[in-house]
């Protein structure tokens, strides 16, 4: 039975992990936080401390991305509401990262909590 991208999406939910935006804001110092829209998306307004890796690509680029070199630590991940995000988090625990997590409404969440986007001039 094929799935629809939403159910898919509803899929990837069920098993991951995800963070709220006032959580990750308060606890996320450390993590490794991936942007994984495109990069014209990205240049509209990004999460501070921010790198972009599409989704497209990420799981070919994050291994040997400068970001996550050195003792690993805990990858939050975010899209515009969530659902990529929430796809990216699932392939990546797959790939064996540990300590994957989506950040919870994407940058809109995060926007509607309040919460500070860097804007690039």
């Amino acid at each position: 039975m094929a799935l629809t991208a939403n159910q898919l999406v509803e899929h990837a939910r069920g098993r991951i992990v995800e963070i709220a935006p006032h959580a990750f804001a308060a606890e996320g110092a450390g993590a490794v936080l991936i942007d994984v829209r495109e990069p014209a998306e990205f240049a509209t307004g990004h999460l501070p401390g921010a790198v972009n890796i599409p989704r497209g690509v990420l799981e070919f680029q994050v291994g040997s991305h400068p970001a996550l070199a050195g003792p690993p630590r805990p990858i939050v991940l975010y899209c515009r509401s969530g659902g990529r995000a929430a796809l990216a988090a699932l392939s990546l625990s797959m790939l064996g990262f540990d300590g994957v997590r989506s950040l919870t409404g994407g940058i809109m969440g995060w926007t509607e909590a309040d919460l500070p986007v860097v804007v690039p001039e």
